[in-house]
């Protein structure tokens, strides 16, 4: 994918230009949802202060990656299996994120700011193929307007980050669909992966299947973990009595 430099000052305020800006901004707009999510749930642990801190931190530091990786993203993209990885690092990542939510006593949740942000770089820099791909097509080659477009991505994060992580301390049920939809974006990483669309032919049935199965998985699984944890806190607990008794 070529960009053209001399274009970074270059700007033309003609109907074109602006619609591709607008077109752009409209695309940061869908396809940041996921990535607010994830840095919702990321710093949820945190106090106030330190929330505020690792949104904007982590979300600058992932928009500075993004526009190192526009300039690889269509050689990435073909690489066999990177998606594939990628999409199983995301559940992985959601799971412990889930499981963090529901070990809240336990102080299984994330409580560091750099943990925090090192979370949200990692899954962010993973999830942000498509995104780069879709904000880059859109600039068509125009530097100035590729720069605005991951630029205006901070600002729409940020606040809808914001806004969830509010809303997951009101409303529980939010952690679980946001855990929920992490799990989709993994598994739609995975089944879309050039080397297993070429092993599977996958149909589109199948990658809805493959999606809602991974939503599921992660919360399921979160949940599984969370009981087992808890189950075996509580027999250790109930074992001391026992054994002060013996003595």
């Amino acid at each position: 994918m070529h960009f053209d430099w001399s274009t970074l000052f270059h700007i033309e305020w003609t109907v074109p230009f602006l619609l591709a800006a607008l077109n752009i901004v409209f695309i940061n707009i869908i396809l940041s949802g996921d990535n607010a999510v994830l840095i919702a749930m990321a710093v949820r642990g945190l106090n106030k202060e330190q929330r505020q801190k690792g949104i904007i931190f982590g979300t600058a530091a992932a928009v500075l990656l993004r526009i190192v990786l526009t300039f690889f993203v269509a050689m990435l993209l073909g690489v066999p299996y990177l998606k594939l990885v990628g999409g199983a690092l995301i559940l992985w990542i959601a799971t412990q994120l889930f499981l963090g939510s529901e070990d809240e006593e336990s102080g299984e949740q994330v409580t560091t700011l750099a943990k925090a942000i090192r979370i949200i770089i990692i899954a962010d820099l993973t999830m942000s193929l498509d995104n780069v791909l879709g904000v880059a097509g859109a600039a068509g080659g125009n530097m100035f307007l590729l720069l605005f477009g991951l630029g205006v991505s901070i600002p729409i994060v940020i606040f809808t980050s914001n806004l969830i992580s509010t809303l997951m301390d009101k409303y529980p049920i939010i952690i679980v669909l946001g855990a929920a939809i992490l799990g989709r974006v993994g598994g739609e990483m995975m089944i879309t992966d050039p080397a297993v669309e070429k092993m599977l032919h996958p149909s589109m049935a199948m990658e809805y299947g493959v999606q809602i199965a991974c939503a599921v998985g992660v919360v399921v699984v979160g949940k599984l973990i969370a009981k087992m944890k808890n189950s075996h806190e509580i027999s250790e607990e109930g074992a001391i009595p026992q054994t002060e008794e013996v003595k």
